[in-house]
């Protein structure tokens, strides 16, 4: 996860846990098409009724609310490229008000409502574009294409071959037979690929591709097919299924789960995997904990900064933004697998790689 996003994922977090005994939470979101005049009308007419009549009409924490809105929206000519939301409300005495307008993807639904919790269905989906990975089952008799993203998998589509068994003939017959198969076999591979093609390297690509079928067909698919290079480098791996189908397609996900979670956090391991071993040789620049991060930032020696997602998220855009500012690169380490634990007990969830040692 970038750092935006778990920012943004932190930001939500504490405003799940707001709750109000009467509705006085102020929920805002609007999609990007909206205009912004049209987004501003019913916070408007709210604010101008709770003002302009007695005060005893409107709960007054609904009205610091609604003009903190009224506020906020003041501040935007038009609405944001991925659209805008805004939440704001009195909690426990103390006025809560967070505006969002960095989403990674649009926001589809436009809501304003008072209610005693804040609503967050409509970011639910947007927080954070999700991955998607090609599925392909390839067989001696057909070939199954599909998606999995979060939402489960997505059957798209089923090739027959029409690649006809082994012949048990013998002599000149058989010969030519199994050179008229072996070529159907090339061409059914050489489809499938080029349908892959298509529909993972597109205008949608798939973030990767797992590929599924019997050890031998898949074998041969890889030697012979026509795969474009880069549908080959996406391949995250290769895995035993039974039968090209929406079931084998299925199975594959299903069998092809624990890879994808490796590859996601790949970058994440190797540049864990770096830190550790500076610490272990002592031969390259390295700092660790909050003190030592900091005096490096204050001579722009960070190249890398790792921080852990068990740190607050105000801390990690703090160290984030100064890192930034140096050109350098932030990595937010999960601490939900056992390198990620050590990095968060053993060093306060904070370490950098240096551009260059500092005294």
């Amino acid at each position: 996860m970038s750092l935006a996003n778990y920012e943004l994922h932190e930001r939500l977090g504490r405003l799940s846990t707001a709750s109000a005994d009467r509705d006085v939470l102020v929920t805002l979101t609007v999609p990007p098409k909206s205009s912004i005049g049209k987004a501003r009308r019913p916070v408007e007419t709210d604010y101008a009724e709770a003002t302009q009549l007695d005060e005893q009409s409107m709960p007054r924490p609904l009205v610091d609310a609604l003009e903190e809105a009224r506020r906020r929206l003041n501040e935007y000519d038009e609405i944001p490229e991925h659209g805008l939301a805004i939440y704001a409300g009195v909690v426990d005495g103390d006025l809560v008000a967070t505006t969002v307008d960095d989403l990674p993807v649009p926001i589809e639904e436009s809501r304003y409502e008072h209610g005693n919790e804040f609503d967050l269905e409509p970011l639910e989906d947007v927080t954070e574009p999700e991955s998607t990975y090609g599925l392909l089952v390839v067989e001696r008799g057909g070939a199954a294409l599909g998606r999995l993203d979060d939402e489960g998998v997505e059957p798209i589509e089923t090739l027959d071959s029409n690649v006809p068994g082994k012949s048990s003939a013998g002599g000149q017959s058989a010969e030519r037979f199994e050179r008229d198969r072996e070529r159907q076999k090339r061409d059914f591979f050489d489809a499938v690929a080029e349908r892959a093609e298509m529909e993972f390297l597109g205008d949608d690509p798939a973030d990767g591709v797992l590929l599924g079928g019997t050890t031998g067909i898949v074998e041969d698919f890889r030697e012979e097919a026509d795969l474009n290079h880069r549908l080959a480098d996406r391949l995250v791996g290769e895995f035993p299924v039974e039968y090209a189908s929406e079931q084998g397609l299925r199975q594959l996900a299903a069998k092809g789960e624990g890879a994808i979670e490796e590859r996601d956090r790949g970058d994440v391991r190797e540049t864990l995997g770096a830190f550790f071993e500076r610490i272990r040789d002592d031969d390259e620049p390295v700092a660790y904990g909050v003190d030592e991060v900091d005096d490096a930032l204050e001579y722009d020696a960070v190249e890398t900064l790792l921080l852990s997602m068990g740190l607050e998220g105000s801390e990690l855009q703090e160290l984030g933004d100064q890192t930034a500012e140096q050109g350098g690169e932030t990595v937010v380490v999960p601490d939900d697998f056992p390198d990620g634990i050590r990095f968060g007990d053993a060093f306060d969830g904070v370490g950098a790689l240096l551009r260059f040692p500092i005294d």
